[in-house]
């Protein structure tokens, strides 16, 4: 039997099969405490682990979020006060990249127009602009927004950011703070979405947000992309930006209400393009390897990596 500390897996929403298996490759997992204060548990990965589950486990170091968000930790208000790891890995990271490209080219090349045309069979070719004079904002500027920001810029976009606190990248006009997010928005023809969700961010993206975007551009139109919570959003306010304009077009892959209702006008919209939260899976072949190794430099003594900023939610 492995002397290293034992994990408890708590997993709601995804099926916690494989993340069991390979978790258990190198350490005892179990997804149920023996006990409510069980002390053999040093470890718990999660995601929307039920709440109360490890506030009394007395021998527990810390706890890692299975997905790039950790809302869904913090959603357990007898959450312990110990360190908390979000998810960093390349794969994760590539998906997201692959996300955002696909989803601004697809605007910035006139996609939904195509498509509309072949339905009605119709054969014209519209203007199109170069890379060079569309501008793409991200809100978000951690790893995911960095490595967006990299990737666009190398296809020729103009790349601004936006984040709560001041930050440097290179090639990136860079706006910070609510005196920045004005300014950020009007300098912004396609907004791409990558916040965490927090108390401050939760319905960021309303309608007196998107009047801000710029609309006179390239495009014909500001256009709205969403990758990263449901909750930064107001469904509706997006539905009425783009019935009167304010927006083109959006890309959503995130909502309110997940699973997206049948019932939600959002799926018939004409101007939007949805996809069921799958711009970056949390896949257990690439994040388990980390989330180990992390453990066992933990217990070396050495620090945890991709810690948490519990004041700031993120």
């Amino acid at each position: 039997m492995s002397t290293k500390g034992k994990i408890l897996l708590s997993i709601n929403g995804f099926s916690p099969q494989r993340w069991y298996e390979m978790l258990s490759e190198e350490r005892e997992v179990v997804l149920e405490p023996d006990g409510p204060a069980d002390p053999s548990i040093e470890y718990a990965v999660v995601w929307k682990q039920k709440p109360g589950l490890l506030a009394k486990l007395p021998n527990l170091k810390a706890i890692f979020s299975i997905g790039a968000g950790v809302d869904h930790v913090f959603a357990d208000p007898t959450l312990p006060d110990l360190p908390i790891v979000r998810v960093v890995a390349d794969n994760l990271t590539q998906h997201m990249v692959e996300y955002v490209l696909w989803r601004v080219l697809d605007h910035h090349r006139q996609g939904q127009l195509y498509r509309a045309q072949q339905t009605k069979k119709v054969w014209h070719e519209p203007p199109q602009r170069a890379a060079e004079d569309i501008s793409v904002g991200i809100m978000g500027l951690g790893n995911l927004g960095r490595a967006a920001a990299k990737a666009l810029m190398t296809i020729g976009f103009r790349v601004n950011g936006w984040s709560r606190r001041p930050q440097e990248v290179v090639g990136v006009s860079t706006y910070d703070g609510d005196a920045g997010l004005v300014p950020f928005l009007n300098a912004t023809d396609i907004l791409v979405v990558l916040l965490p969700l927090t108390e401050a961010t939760t319905g960021i993206i309303n309608y007196g947000l998107l009047k801000e975007l710029r609309r006179r551009n390239g495009l014909g139109g500001a256009v709205l992309i969403n990758a990263g919570r449901g909750r930064l959003q107001r469904d509706a306010d997006i539905l009425r930006a783009l019935d009167d304009g304010t927006l083109k077009e959006a890309s959503l892959d995130v909502f309110e209400v997940e699973p997206l209702p049948k019932t939600s006008p959002v799926w018939s919209h004409p101007k939007v393009f949805v996809t069921p939260h799958a711009a970056a899976t949390s896949d257990p072949a690439h994040l388990v390897g980390p989330m180990l190794r992390q453990m066992d430099a933990f217990e070396r003594g050495e620090r945890l990596q991709n810690l948490v900023d519990r004041e700031a939610g993120y």
